[in-house]
């Protein structure tokens, strides 16, 4: 495997305290494969891809996918997927780490961006307790890149986001943004 930029797939969220290590990126295999480290207590809130889909499958502990208003506790060798434009989520709900895989099918560099955004702005301390970024331009540009649609009370925001999503493009922020903290 050859890599054009960076050398480190390996990126940890001190905020949330996980991890998450890029295996395949699209530029490299045409997919995306990541193995996340999931903290006892963390996880996503609901949302939706409009253009992937997430296939799980738990390496060690215990993860809970929560789809379309089902939660779907996994184990080791266990297996779910999140089809494109299902509501999920998924959460380790027990008290010690799981270990699982995400494939996205089609292959998304939007989202492989997202992760290193999102990791990078936790270690500049750049994030809420949840890991959400304190600046709403950070979040849209998170969102428009990974498409990620927030559903629910607050899908009222995706519309805005969207907006301040193309701001920054426009003005360059998004850019800088990637400059600053996309490595892979």
């Amino acid at each position: 495997m050859t890599l054009t930029r960076g050398t480190e797939r390996r990126f940890h969220n001190p905020v949330q305290k996980d991890v998450v290590t890029f295996l395949e990126t699209v530029e490299e295999t045409g997919r995306t494969l990541v193995e996340v480290e999931l903290a006892p207590g963390g996880g996503t809130p609901r949302h939706r891809h409009g253009s992937y889909a997430e296939h799980f499958e738990v390496l060690d502990g215990e993860l809970t996918v929560h789809r379309n208003g089902t939660d779907h506790v996994l184990h080791a060798g266990e297996t779910a997927v999140a089809e494109i434009g299902d509501v999920h989520r998924f959460a380790n709900r027990s008290d010690r780490p799981a270990r699982f895989r995400v494939e996205l099918r089609p292959g998304h560099r939007g989202f492989e961006k997202t992760i290193q955004l999102g990791y990078g702005l936790a270690v500049d301390g750049l994030v809420r307790k949840d890991g959400t970024p304190k600046q709403l331009t950070h979040l849209a540009v998170m969102s428009a890149w990974g498409d990620m649609q927030v559903v629910g009370p607050l899908a009222a925001l995706n519309p805005l986001l969207g907006v301040l999503a193309r701001r920054a493009e426009r003005s360059g922020a998004a850019r800088a943004l990637a400059r600053r903290y996309v490595t892979l």
